[in-house]
């Protein structure tokens, strides 16, 4: 079995962008609402954000681990396969489910899980897709 571990490396820094992009400018105002982070101080905000870095590196280990994964199915699967079906079937069959437990048990507000789950689950949907479309082309 071969991996085309380049593909692997671009496909998860893409994601994490994309993921940057999804949770800052296009989401962040209402996640930052969501959390709670409008009604703190703006020490506490700064604060808060001195400490994201190590959870952005455990974040980004996340990323290659899910990208490796999506990467083994794709290489191991008949060519027939379409690595965007099979990035769809992960994210409906695993992530969805997955996430939308995470926000019903995790403490979230009960006026934010549906908004927080179609957060949260689309921008797995952007990642698992532009993934697939990497490691397919780099197939």
């Amino acid at each position: 079995m071969h991996f085309n571990y380049f593909a692997i490396a671009l496909a998860a820094i893409a994601q994490f962008f994309f993921g940057a992009v999804w949770y800052t400018p296009l989401f962040g105002s209402l996640w930052g609402k969501i959390h709670g982070f409008d009604t703190r101080s703006k020490a506490e905000q700064e604060k808060m954000q001195s400490t994201v870095g190590p959870l952005l590196a455990m974040q980004f280990l996340m990323t290659i681990v899910t990208t490796m994964v999506l990467a083994l199915f794709i290489t191991v699967l008949p060519p027939d396969w379409n690595a965007f079906g099979l990035a769809g079937f992960f994210w409906i069959g695993f992530v969805v489910p997955t996430q939308v437990s995470a926000v019903l048990f995790g403490g979230t507000e009960p006026k934010w899980f549906v908004i927080k789950s179609l957060i949260m689950a689309g921008a797995s949907l952007g990642c698992l897709m532009i993934g697939a479309a990497i490691l397919s082309a780099w197939r």
